[in-house]
C-alpha cells in the first residue's frame, strides 16, 4: 500500500478518538459453556443501525448498519439516498485487524480497520493500492453517537479534515 505522507501525520499517532470495540476472547471453552458466556456476554455497542446528522433535505438519507462478522468481526454497510432519491450502498468487513479487505459495491476500493482504544478505532481507505483517507470513528460514552473524523491528503500533498455525527436509530 502506498501511504503517501498520511500514515505518518501526526494526528495518526496522537488519536484517541472508534468503529467498534475490540472483539471479545472467546477462548477454548466447551460448547455449553461458550453458549453460557454468549448469552450473558453483552452485544457489541456498535451494533445495530446509525443515521447521519443532517441539514440536507428530504429526501436524502445516509445510514451506517453495523452487524456480526465471522469471529468477533463486524459487516458495516452503508446505504444513502441522494436529494434526487437516487439510493446507493456499499459495504465491507473487518476482524478489527488492520488487514484491507475489499470494499462491496466500490470498484478498486479497500478498508483496514485498527482499534485505537475501547470507544476508537482507525479507519484506512484505499482505492487502487493507496491510501487515501484515515478516519478516526469514535464511539460516545453513552453509546448512543459517532463522531467521525475524516483526513485527506491530496496529491499535491495539502490535508482536508472535515467531520460527521450518526446517531443510533436502532
Amino acid at each position: 500500500m502506498t501511504d503517501r505522507k498520511l500514515l505518518a501525520a501526526p494526528f495518526v499517532i496522537a488519536s484517541v478518538a472508534a468503529l467498534a470495540c475490540a472483539p471479545a476472547d472467546e477462548g477454548g471453552a466447551s460448547a455449553d459453556a461458550a453458549t453460557d458466556e454468549t448469552a450473558e456476554a453483552p452485544a457489541n455497542p456498535r451494533f445495530g443501525a446509525w443515521q447521519l446528522e443532517s441539514d440536507r433535505p428530504e429526501p436524502y438519507r445516509n445510514i451506517m448498519t453495523y452487524e456480526p462478522w465471522g469471529e468477533g468481526g463486524m459487516n458495516i454497510t452503508v446505504a444513502t439516498t441522494n436529494a434526487d432519491g437516487e439510493t446507493s450502498e456499499w459495504s465491507y468487513a473487518t476482524l478489527f485487524d488492520g488487514e484491507f479487505r475489499p470494499v462491496e459495491g466500490q470498484e478498486g476500493a479497500t478498508t483496514a480497520v485498527e482499534v485505537v482504544d475501547e470507544r476508537t478505532n482507525r479507519i484506512l481507505n484505499a482505492r487502487d493500492g493507496e491510501v487515501y483517507q484515515v478516519i478516526i470513528n469514535v464511539l460516545s460514552e453513552d453509546g448512543n453517537t459517532i463522531d467521525n473524523e475524516y483526513r485527506r491528503t491530496a496529491e499535491d500533498g495539502t490535508e482536508s479534515v472535515s467531520h460527521a455525527v450518526y446517531r443510533r436509530i436502532r
